[in-house]
């Protein structure tokens, strides 16, 4: 029961889209992130925080690889695993299909930290209310060998635009 709770959320990533309205595939298209093995992950001893490559690029220990297109105010709060987020997003496959996106929806979404996948929930972690992200996230940290349905196949990297409205506590 407690995987299907969890799973159901992550399915709401998932609808029918076809393309981006074209301010958002400039965006996306701009930001992309270069396609490429992840990179060994250099840090800073006392913090462990990722440090940038040269082309502005963050690759966490897990694989995860960021771009900040965009920072809300530093003294905002990160939410935690037991808060909810208010997120716009744009979800790709590498060869740029489009399979899910709130901005075409035209309503952000509202989700658990924890009830998205794995690269989801570690990206929100670092994130504060009015950043935005580009996102790529490797298989391991997405859906890995089952994908999902035929939106996304088995064993796929995704690309996602994420924009962090608002971080509704918990408990």
């Amino acid at each position: 029961m407690k995987r299907l709770l969890l799973l159901c959320p992550s399915l709401l990533l998932l609808t029918q889209c076809e393309t981006a309205p074209e301010w958002d595939k400039k965006s996306l298209a701009q930001s992309k992130l270069p396609v490429m093995e992840p990179a060994p992950v250099e840090t800073t001893p006392e913090v462990k925080t990722p440090v940038a490559d040269a082309s502005g690029v963050f690759t966490t220990a897990s694989g995860l690889r960021y771009r900040v297109l965009r920072s809300g105010p530093p003294e905002a709060q990160s939410p935690s695993t037991f808060d909810s987020v208010l997120v716009h997003y744009h979800g790709t496959l590498l060869n740029g299909t489009v399979f899910d996106s709130s901005y075409e929806r035209g309503s952000p979404a509202t989700f658990g930290v924890t009830q998205v996948i794995p690269g989801w929930t570690e990206a929100l972690r670092m994130m504060k209310p009015g950043d935005k992200w580009v996102l790529q996230i490797p298989a391991h940290l997405a859906y890995g060998p089952r994908g999902v349905g035929s939106k996304i196949p088995p064993n796929s990297d995704l690309i996602f635009q994420v924009e962090l409205l608002n971080v509704i506590k918990g408990f």
